[in-house]
């Protein structure tokens, strides 16, 4: 499970992320219907960059090694007007 804690203006706010959303997320962004979808956007912008084409079975091995580093903190953030985020498995 992935959590997202927000800390903005005082108040605190966390956000758990089910693993079944990660897996449907995989899903989402290894289809070709997306992935040409998001290179027509990006193409109709102007930018050279293009979307690669991801197999889900690359990210498979990224999902389940999620699960062995529970508690690991990916992101944690401080701006200036005191909104903090922070990112942990």
């Amino acid at each position: 499970m992935l959590k997202v804690k927000l800390k903005i203006k005082g108040k605190r706010f966390s956000i758990p992320v089910p693993n079944a959303v990660l897996h449907l997320g995989s899903y989402i962004l290894t289809s070709k219907r997306i992935t040409t979808l998001l290179n027509k956007a990006i193409e109709k912008d102007g930018s050279k960059f293009i979307f690669p084409e991801i197999e889900r079975k690359e990210l498979k091995p990224l999902l389940q090694g999620l699960s062995m580093y529970r508690g690991l903190i990916l992101v944690q953030t401080k701006l200036k007007d005191g909104t903090e985020v922070e990112v942990r498995l």
